[in-house]
This record gives C-alpha cells, structure tokens and sequence, in this order.
C-alpha cells in the first residue's frame, strides 16, 4: 500500500490530499480513466460518475503515491473495478427486470383463464364419450397415455395402421362434436 505518512514525501511523490497534486492526477488521468470505464459500462453518464467516485476515494483516503505512474495506475484498478461491479450489477437488474415483467406474466392464471379451461375440459370429455368405443380407447391411449401407435397395435392386437386410421377418425369427430365454437384448450 502507499504511504499516507508525509514523512515519507518525497519531491516527486503525488499526495491526492494536496490541492495542486490532485488537479495534476485529475489532468493527467481523467480522459484515459473515462476511456476504461466507458468501454466496460458503455453509458457516457455511468463511465463519468464511475472516475469521478475513484478520485474521491483517493482523495478521502489521502492517498499518496511515489509517482504519477503510480497514481495512474492504483486509478485504473480502482475505475476497471468499479465499472465491472457497475456492468456485472446493471446485467442482474436487467435480468431479474425481464424475469419479474415477462416471465411472471406468462405463468399467471385469472379467474377467467381458469373458467375457460374448465369449460375445454368439459366440452372436450363430453364429446370423447360420445365417440365409438373402437375410436375412444385408441384416442385415450394415444394422447393421455401417451402411447405410440406400435404399442397401441400391440395392446389392442391391431395393426399399427389401423390404429393410425382409427387415431384420425377419433379426432375427425371430436372436431365435428366440438363444432366451431371457441373452444380455450391450453
């Protein structure tokens, strides 16, 4: 760490402390520093507040430096620090924004979304059982049991284009039972 003992200054030391020391720090640095920043947080205001938040530590930490080298580079730590924090921070907010906006939207049911739900359930169950039983149980089998149709054949000993076929008509009259009504299926 650098002295803050002036004991320790020599003619060429940098004390941020010093009005003259700082201003020289703040010339020599100033563009270079806003360069880091704005490169890591690409926004001019954020970059600007960043540098300036570096030279106030300096400054209330009394700081002083051997050199202007010195100085320079404890800055550059100090703003790329800053600026990634700044970047890392913007990006979480970013994320937990969308998340909160978008993604909660999506998963929210109302009262009315559920209504409509139950009402597809009910007009979709009413017409399976009206279908003929050939045509129901491989309906049954195919879309809640998730079966494919070879298994299907090899349950109800059908062939696996009959039951393709038998699939197809099932769905053909649930359409017809249905009718064109708007019919909320999710």
């Amino acid at each position: 760490m650098f002295s803050l003992n002036k004991g320790n200054l020599t003619e060429q030391s940098i004390n941020c402390a010093d009005p003259k020391d700082f201003r020289k720090v703040y010339d020599a640095t100033m563009q270079l520093l806003f360069k880091i920043s704005y490169k890591v947080v690409d926004d001019e205001e954020a970059a600007e507040d960043l540098v300036h938040d570096s030279y106030i530590k300096a400054n209330e930490k009394k700081m002083v430096f051997p050199s202007m080298d010195d100085a320079k580079f404890w800055l550059i730590r100090v703003v790329k620090n800053a600026s990634l924090n700044y970047a890392k921070r913007k990006t979480r907010e970013a994320k937990a924004y969308h998340k909160a906006l978008y993604e909660g939207r999506q998963q929210m049911d109302s009262g009315e979304v559920d209504l409509l739900k139950k009402e597809a359930q009910n007009i979709a169950l009413s017409a399976l059982k009206k279908l003929p039983d050939n045509l129901r149980e491989v309906l049954v089998l195919r879309e809640y049991g998730e079966m494919n149709y070879k298994d299907i054949g090899k349950q109800l000993g059908i062939s696996e284009g009959n039951v393709k076929v038998r699939v197809f008509r099932a769905r053909e009259q649930l359409t017809k039972l249905i009718g064109e009504e708007d019919v909320y299926l999710p």
